[in-house]
């Protein structure tokens, strides 16, 4: 029989992979894969095969590893990232000696996984299977003649090469047997997934301590392991996850497992960002969803390495952030006035290289980048200090061990002592040495303040026991006239009928469901808030006449009336259409009648009566923010830069008084321009609290499955994930400042060249030293103190950074504000940070609401 023409080659093969069905997680040594052809694993989590990736225009092909259950196409692993198909058809087998293989359209080779393994020895019976954890691994029939691997039958695995993503089970590391060095190397790009610009990877020598480069600078270090945490991970733990850092002679690696096998989770390095991140996918109702990103580093500016240079370190919870270490002093004080700590700290006094030096402990430290430090394991610390004064280029040690709350080993540094910062937990003591006229000093100056706070305590405590005392009395004082005045009204003693118990007369039905419901744990049953009659309020808004009605809301219409007294009101009226309702409507009574602040809406009453459900605020003449800074041209004109500044510090005072001076730690959850109100004299008052949260004790954290708020003001980890905090309001104020600056809604801004929305244009701007390009064009014209311009949208942008551990707190926000030559941080990237947007809209989801009490690690 003839030989086919030369020329019909590829079409015969690409006929018979396309008749080819693979409905297998595994292909042998007479199988190939081809096309749209796939493996899939047993349980059908992943799937292998051919791909392009989106955008790309050149076609290109590659071999990679996705997740199979699910619509978003997330690749995991790339086998030919360097080395792509441009010559179709692709095709991948196993070679006659046991290598993995992909050939082009003119049957080359255009990757194996001898180029990766080194592997190379003749084997039989090959076969490569696609495990269900995401791992591609090739077997010979009986043990691996090159033995590349070192395990018996197990030629060459998918997860000793990993590519940007780590999965659970992976590592990340070296190991030494086989002279493989695990790292993780971003995409180029969305669309080309050739090794990128950023690579995260272990580092050998001293402790174990990974770093992120890009190209061949550090720009990021976890920190040496302890053998209890990454220090420079202080919240690594996780109810979820297993976190694990392995070291021994013939390996070191960091490896992660997930406790509930079936929640996907990905360990990503994203080029385009340059962070290291961690995905789980989020299941939503209707087999959709999507990845969540919920950690990832670096996470703020005292993550950059070296941030403060030699013998310097760097705490977010000061300005500036960089400060010496006890001893020291900046090398350049004019630049470190500046906030440039990149030259790092000296000596104040030299040692002396003897008996005449000593060491100061500093406490919650990162430690020192360790790669070239010395460890010593069986060593005590004691041992190390007499070490470490016998060695005049030691300048540090610490415990190489502290796992179970015991030191084992120490650690010395010879070397500058960089990449340095303080938390505000326990992490790990480090002893510094210095020269012992330095440690006197500083063990005396500790000493002032110890007997300070010994007085302090003192005298709080005797006062204390006196007002103890004074409040033992007042409480039995008023039990006493609450007894008398509980016989009095039995009797049929009078009673003012102009501040009653929140409850209504006509209907006791109504009054009864309504006062059981709107008890609040360790709060009084009743409020001391005027009841008014409905004929009252129809009185008042003319029968909800048309030419009354002055705006809508969530919540419903709103009315203006006159009392008989004269006095004018605004009446919110619960719609029946409303997505809102009976919850909130009690929500808002509940949380503003014991309210009282400048900067808040004043309740006045409210009124039930059968379905009906009203509330009855002071009237502000001016109505609200978004009439004026989305007016129009003459409208917008009115607020001049002096007024906008002082609606914005108006506002943050507001929040302050919610999120800290208040007795009640409200969360408003609903921020935005149409619910801050104007009265008189322009003075902003926050209103519609029917959203809102009330958290006690050590809560900062909720989470909840009903998602209620308006896009364009909703965090990102509000509106994804349902997570919602003091730092959820923070974001929707830095967007409301932002709107208030430049007059445009952040839902409404567009900007078709760069793609961006309000948030993102004003970064981009910030970054080009551009931000007052960003005032209001109504503005133009009126005197503007530009510095305080300035200051406003970075406090803005710090405000709505992605990550809520990022956002400043509003007690730091207002003296930002009000500190004209205060120190700020910069601004990372905006969260929200999207393209094309809509108008506002309202979004509420009908699921049943969970709260959950989380408390600050960090």
């Amino acid at each position: 029989m003839r030989a086919p023409p030369p020329s019909l080659l590829p079409l015969l093969v690409a006929a018979a992979f396309l008749s080819l069905s693979i409905a297998t997680d595994k292909i042998d040594q007479t199988a190939s894969i081809a096309g749209n052809q796939t493996l899939e694993s047993a349980g059908g989590v992943f799937r292998l095969g051919f791909f392009v990736p989106p955008g790309s225009s050149d076609g290109r092909a590659y071999v990679g590893i996705w997740y199979a259950a699910i619509p978003e196409q997330t690749v995991v692993w790339v086998a030919n990232r360097r080395n792509p198909v441009v010559r179709p058809p692709g095709v991948l087998s196993l070679s006659a000696d046991g290598r993995l293989v992909i050939l082009d359209g003119r049957n080359a080779t255009v990757w194996s996984s001898d180029d990766a393994a080194g592997s190379g020895g003749v084997a039989t019976r090959a076969t490569a299977q696609l495990l269900d954890n995401g791992n591609l691994v090739v077997s010979h029939g009986g043990e691996s003649q090159s033995g590349s691997t070192g395990r018996t039958g197990l030629a060459w695995e998918s997860f000793d090469y990993p590519t940007d993503t780590l999965l659970p089970g992976m590592k990340l590391g070296v190991d030494g047997r086989s002279s493989i060095s695990r790292n993780i190397t971003s995409w180029r790009s969305p669309a080309d997934p050739s090794p990128g610009d950023y690579t995260f990877k272990l580092v050998s020598g001293g402790l174990p301590e990974f770093f992120l480069f890009r190209n061949l600078s550090k720009t990021y270090a976890s920190g040496p392991w302890n053998g209890a945490a990454l220090t420079g991970v202080p919240n690594l733990k996780s109810r979820d996850f297993i976190f694990t850092v392995l070291s021994n002679p013939d390996e070191t690696y960091y490896t992660y497992y997930v406790s509930d096998p079936s929640v996907l989770s990905r360990f990503v390095l994203n080029g385009t960002t340059g962070q290291v991140q961690r995905f789980s996918w989020h299941r939503s109702g209707g087999g959709g969803g999507g990845w969540s990103s919920f950690w990832h580093f670096p996470l703020d500016p005292c993550d950059s390495y070296a941030r403060c240079g030699a013998f310097g370190y760097c705490d977010v919870g000061q300005s500036p952030l960089c400060s010496c270490l006890p001893g020291f002093q900046p090398r350049w004080p004019q630049r470190w006035s500046l906030g440039d700590g990149s030259g790092g700290c000296v000596r104040r006094t030299n040692l002396s290289c003897g008996a005449g030096d000593g060491f100061w402990t500093v406490s919650r430290m990162k430690l020192p980048e360790a790669t070239s430090a010395t460890v010593h394991a069986g060593m005590t610390l004691d041992r190390c200090r007499q070490l470490c004064l016998g060695n005049c280029s030691c300048g540090a040690y610490a415990a190489a061990d502290v796992s179970g709350g015991i030191n084992r080993g120490c650690v010395v540094w010879a070397v500058d002592l960089i990449d340095m910062r303080q938390y505000p937990e326990v992490v790990q003591d480090v002893y510094i040495r210095l020269a012992q006229s330095e440690v006197d000093a500083l063990t005396a100056a500790a000493n002032r303040r110890r007997s300070h706070v010994v007085l302090v305590i003192a005298v709080v405590a005797s006062i204390s026991g006196v007002l103890l005392l004074g409040a033992f009395a007042f409480c039995c004082l008023c039990f006493w006239r609450n007894r008398a005045a509980a016989e009095t009204a039995a009797a049929g003693g009078a009673r003012d009928d102009d501040v009653l118990r929140l409850r209504a007369k006509k209907h006791p039905r109504d009054d009864r469901r309504f006062s059981d419901e709107n008890k609040m744990s360790g709060e009084e049953d009743d409020l001391d808030l005027r009841l008014f009659d409905l004929a009252v309020i129809l009185a008042a808004t003319d029968n909800f006449a048309a030419d009354s009605k002055i705006g809508q809301g969530g919540f419903g219409p709103v009315y203006l009336g006159r009392l008989e007294n004269g006095q004018e009101v605004a009446v919110k009226r619960l719609s029946r259409k409303s997505a809102q309702g009976v919850e909130e409507f009690k929500n808002e009574v509940k949380l503003i009648a014991k309210l009282q602040h400048r900067n808040l809406v004043r309740l006045l009453g409210c009124c039930t009566d059968g379905d009906e459900r009203m509330l009855v605020y002071e009237f502000m003449h001016n109505n609200s923010l978004d009439t004026f800074i989305f007016g129009d041209g003459e409208k917008r004109k009115l607020l001049r830069w002096n007024t906008r500044f002082e609606i914005i510090t108006g506002i943050a005072r507001g929040l302050l008084y919610l999120h800290e001076d208040s007795r009640l730690r409200i969360i408003h959850r609903d921020m935005k321009a149409s619910n801050v109100l104007l009265d008189r004299n322009m003075i902003p008052k926050i209103s519609d609290f029917g959203i809102a949260r009330m958290f006690g004790g050590d809560q900062t954290t909720a989470y909840t499955l009903k998602v209620i708020g308006t896009y364009g003001y909703m965090s990102p980890e509000y509106a994804m994930d349902g997570v919602f905090s003091m730092k959820s309001d923070i974001y929707s104020f830095g967007v409301m400042v932002l709107e208030i600056v430049t007059g445009k809604k952040n839902r409404g801004f567009y900007d078709a060249e760069l793609d961006l929305n309000l948030l993102g244009y004003a970064w981009t701007l910030w970054k080009e030293g551009r931000s007052t390009e960003l005032l209001d064009e109504a503005m133009m014209g009126s005197s503007c103190d530009h510095s305080q311009v300035r200051r406003c949208i970075q406090v803005a942008l710090l405000c709505v950074d992605m990550n809520p551990r990022n956002r400043p707190l509003m007690s730091s926000i207002a003296m930002m504000l009000a500190t004209e030559n205060a120190t700020l941080p910069e601004p990372n990237e905006p969260g929200g940070n999207i393209g094309k947007s809509t108008s506002d809209g309202e979004l509420s989801q009908t699921q049943s609401e969970l709260t959950v009490t989380v408390t600050d690690t960090r």
